[in-house]
């Protein structure tokens, strides 16, 4: 009985390590199969997310050069001769050569896949008619200054949301009158190193009443907005960079420059020989890499209105010189050198100007009758006996800087000398003549909001391809495919 149970026991044993074994050996064969397919799986997933990326690569590369690779260039003109007077022409994706005439009513429309190319000596585009709108598309001008990539002699004309890489001029408006240009993107296309002579400006009016001028972005060109001997120009909410002058006004009457913003140029706002015309609202930061850098200059300016301006960071904030009978208020001058310079300035109106963090807050020379009153000095120590915000002291403004440097400019290397600052605090002579603010706010009063503290720059700028071709984005959309693709695979496996 022992032996044969211990026999049957046995095989009874033996039969379930039998079946044990089996089993196991198609557990392990199972999860090897399980494994090869997620491998394959991962692979295939893989292929799809990089073969997505390089069709996108692809996709966008058309889009951002606007060749489809089996068309040629397009002489542009026959198109526009043919064309009836009125007619809305769609451009169809590619690339067109200028240059071209448009002498008669029409509408010419493309986006980002359209790019008009000019080699020659003249403008890519002129229009000389009524009633033109060009929008959309991309010029690239190689013509050299005087030459524009537009060039407008006829009235009522609108041209909008275009791409202007320009080796010349931007956009040339002569005795145009009642033209629109807003939202387009202006750069300079040749080389950094060329001379101011060589550059044109990037908006250029003469003579072209009743303008509007907005939402433009330009950058790298001699002068981003000049506007000569025109009534009634708006510029408004415009953003430039890298320029000579930001904004240049020659001979202008009952204009308005709003709400612009520059940044790195060498002068802000070139205001000259202007009357009845109203600079507010523009933000003017970092113009200080020449001796003559400044935030705005008023030269021979005239019963005008500067108000609720910020100018920071700049050589001299606000220069106001040969000017008179014009209103200058809420403005807030922050971190500049000079705060105010004035020379050869009479009968103007400072009021609730915040001076903020200036090395110098003003200076003047040869300055007569101008009338300061509550402003507010943070260099200044006042006193408030009856708590109306208002100082009983007066604030008396030092013209030491401007006299030393008027009888020797090359004085002007060490405007930041601490030696300057030092001798200046020491200066007291003829003190009775100084300019004066006779009742100092002893607290910043703001009209308007101002972000004084940020250096970071705000516009209307266009958005240009680029948003989803750049190399950044299409690498970020295969990372993320593949991230996909192997938590898939580590879950698959886990289990």
């Amino acid at each position: 009985m022992d032996a044969k149970y211990r026999r049957i026991g046995g095989l009874y044993i033996l039969n379930v390590r039998d079946r044990w074994k089996n089993n196991n050996k198609n557990t392990i064969k199972n999860m090897n199969s399980n494994k090869r397919f997620n491998i394959r799986r991962l692979a295939a997933n893989t292929l799809i997310v990089i073969g997505l990326g390089l069709l996108l690569v692809f996709q966008t590369t058309v889009n951002a050069t606007g060749v489809t690779g089996d068309r040629e260039s397009v002489l542009l003109q026959p198109i526009i001769d043919q064309a009836d007077a009125g007619a809305v022409i769609h451009l169809e994706p590619g690339r067109y050569e200028g240059p071209v005439l448009i002498s008669k009513a029409l509408t010419l429309i493309g986006d980002d896949s359209v790019t008009i190319h000019n080699e020659q000596e003249q403008s890519a585009i002129s229009i000389q008619a009524e009633g033109v709108k060009l929008e959309g598309f991309t010029i690239e001008h190689n013509g050299r200054q005087p030459a524009a990539a537009v060039q407008i002699t006829g009235s009522n004309n609108e041209i909008s949301d275009l791409n202007l890489r320009t080796k010349g001029a931007g956009l040339l408006l002569r005795d145009a009158t009642t033209s629109v240009i807003r939202n387009n993107s202006i750069q300079w296309a040749g080389a950094s190193t060329v001379s101011s002579s060589q550059k044109g400006n990037g908006i250029d009016l003469y003579n072209s009443h009743n303008s509007r001028i907005e939402g433009n972005q330009i950058e790298g060109v001699l002068d981003s907005i000049y506007v000569e001997n025109s009534r009634n120009v708006a510029v408004n909410n415009n953003r430039f960079m890298q320029t000579r002058y930001g904004i240049h006004c020659m001979y202008i009457d009952g204009s308005s420059v709003t709400n612009n913003t520059g940044e790195g140029n060498m002068t802000g706002a070139m205001i000259m020989g202007v009357k009845n015309t109203v600079v507010s609202g523009n933000t003017f930061r970092k113009q200080s890499s020449n001796v003559h850098s400044q935030g705005i200059l008023l030269y021979d300016v005239h019963q005008s209105k500067i108000h609720s301006n910020t100018v920071e960071g700049n050589r001299v904030g606000m220069n106001i010189a040969e000017s008179s009978g014009n209103e200058i208020d809420d403005n807030g001058l922050i971190r500049n050198f000079v705060g105010i310079q004035m020379v050869l300035a009479e009968g103007n109106q400072f009021t609730q100007n915040r001076f903020v963090s200036n090395v110098i807050d003003a200076s003047t020379m040869d300055s007569k009758d101008n009338i300061l009153k509550e402003n507010y000095w943070d260099s200044f120590q006042g006193l408030d006996l009856n708590q109306d915000g208002i100082s009983e002291l007066s604030y008396a403004i030092n013209p030491f800087y401007e006299q030393v440097i008027s009888r020797n400019a090359a004085y002007q290397l060490f405007f930041q000398s601490p030696g300057m600052v030092f001798l200046s605090e020491l200066h007291s002579e003829g003190k009775s003549n100084w300019t004066t603010d006779e009742s100092p706010q002893m607290s910043i009063v703001k009209k308007h909001t101002e972000v004084a503290a940020t250096s970071g720059t705000s516009g209307t700028a266009r958005t240009n391809v680029g948003t989803w071709s750049s190399p950044v984005m299409i690498i970020s959309l295969l990372l993320l495919g593949l991230s996909a693709s192997t938590m898939i695979y580590m879950g698959v496996w886990r289990k």
